[in-house]
């Protein structure tokens, strides 16, 4: 599972979830709200959208859908 730290009305949250989408990863990553946590609004506020992997490891956009495939094939 990853985690994609977003909020609401972020355009760029939104690109990068259509590019999770078309490269088949959306199933498999929550969307998480940064303003659900005030840990994640301190980690993230002018950082998002950022995907993380369960192991901590972090890609920041812009990312491609090639950043994206290495980025889930270096997790599994």
């Amino acid at each position: 599972m990853m985690t994609l730290f977003s909020t609401d009305g972020c355009h760029l949250c939104e690109q990068a979830w259509q590019l999770l989408e078309q490269n088949g990863v959306s199933a498999q990553t929550e969307l998480k709200d940064i303003m659900d946590n005030e840990q994640w609004l301190a980690d993230y506020r002018v950082r998002i959208p950022v995907l993380r992997r369960e192991d901590g490891a972090e890609l920041n956009w812009p990312f491609t859908a090639a950043d994206l495939i290495e980025f889930n094939r270096v997790r599994t």
